[in-house]
């Protein structure tokens, strides 16, 4: 499977940060079941995940202090890269 992601370093905190469809952040129970299944992935890392709306504006989901860092930076300065996990 490939998602769409990131891991940026900032102040000292390292975290991931992936892209997924509005349907995973819909619902607690299947936001939180998927940043579980991702951190065999990134371990060790806080997850966070972003969804867009219609109108392209990003929702993030995860700790609150990179959380309110996140809605700081624009997403074209977020270093994205595609992963393959297994």
């Amino acid at each position: 499977m490939k998602i769409h992601g990131a891991v940026i370093i900032e102040q000292g905190v390292t975290f991931a940060i992936i892209s997924v469809k509005p349907s995973v952040t819909q619902y607690t129970a299947r936001l939180v079941q998927v940043r579980r299944e991702l951190s065999q992935f990134f371990p060790n890392m806080p997850i966070i995940l972003m969804s867009q709306d219609n109108n392209g504006t990003p929702h993030f989901y995860g700790r609150r202090d990179i959380v309110e860092f996140l809605k700081t930076i624009r997403l074209d300065q977020i270093p994205w890269k595609e992963y393959t996990i297994y």
